[in-house]
């Protein structure tokens, strides 16, 4: 393929000890091909963390990214104590794809007008700022799940700074499914809260039925009616298949 002019790679891969950066793409993809002038790539790469010597962070990542052309790159390095895996993330930007899967709170930010999926994962809590900056993101977001099991640290904050506008009102005016998978109870406040969260109407929302009842003091509680009445539907996780979630 030494006359590729123009090549989009995508992948998802577990690897055995290092995870795919720039210094692997050049030598591996770049430099066998001399006439490629157009070069996007969306790259998830994991390895576990069992016997590691070393754990390369963002900015190493970001260091070897350097002299690709013709596009922006990013990248996003998580680990995972929990799960004993680290994932690197690098894309070119923008970002052309649909979908993105397990952002964390090392996301970095930028306009995402072509994604409508998009899956929330981490170890550590995502606090009303993070869904402020996800939200300004994703200004298209049809599909969100939600997991974390991690309770917010900014509640107590929030409740004295009613006037922050690090907790203004989210809206997300084109979603129409919410999955809340596997999270803490604050999770589920976020988004029905109305004081937090203006969900659209007719939303399709997944959700323990136990923790929902939690939530709303079994269908009372003041600040989840607004949002509460905008639900289309309520599918509890015993109602589907969550396999392909897991």
């Amino acid at each position: 393929m030494s006359n590729l002019e123009k090549l989009a790679l995508y992948l998802l891969i577990e690897c055995q000890e290092r995870f795919i950066d720039g210094n692997n793409l050049k030598k591996n993809i770049v430099s066998h091909m001399p006439k490629l002038n157009d070069f996007v790539f969306n790259i998830r790469s994991i390895i576990s963390l069992d016997n590691q010597m070393h754990l390369p962070s963002n900015e190493d990542i970001q260091r070897t990214l350097t002299g690709l052309k013709s596009h922006q790159v990013t990248c996003c390095v998580d680990y995972f104590s929990n799960d004993k895996s680290g994932h690197c993330h690098i894309y070119t930007y923008p970002y052309t794809m649909i979908h993105y899967e397990n952002i964390t709170n090392h996301f970095s930010g930028g306009l995402f007008k072509y994604v409508q999926t998009v899956r929330l994962f981490d170890e550590r809590p995502f606090e009303h700022t993070f869904f402020i900056r996800f939200a300004q993101a994703f200004p298209f977001l049809k599909r969100l799940t939600v997991c974390n099991w991690q309770p917010q640290n900014g509640k107590q904050h929030q409740k004295s700074n009613d006037d922050n506008q690090d907790f203004s009102i989210i809206e997300y005016p084109h979603l129409i499914t919410l999955h809340l998978l596997r999270i803490h109870d604050d999770y589920a406040e976020q988004f029905l809260f109305d004081t937090k969260t203006c969900l659209p109407n007719d939303l399709h929302v997944i959700i323990d039925c136990d923790q929902l009842q939690r939530v709303t003091h079994n269908f009372t509680r003041e600040e989840t009616r607004i949002n509460y009445s905008k639900v289309k539907d309520f599918k509890f996780h015993d109602q589907v298949d969550l396999s392909k979630y897991v």
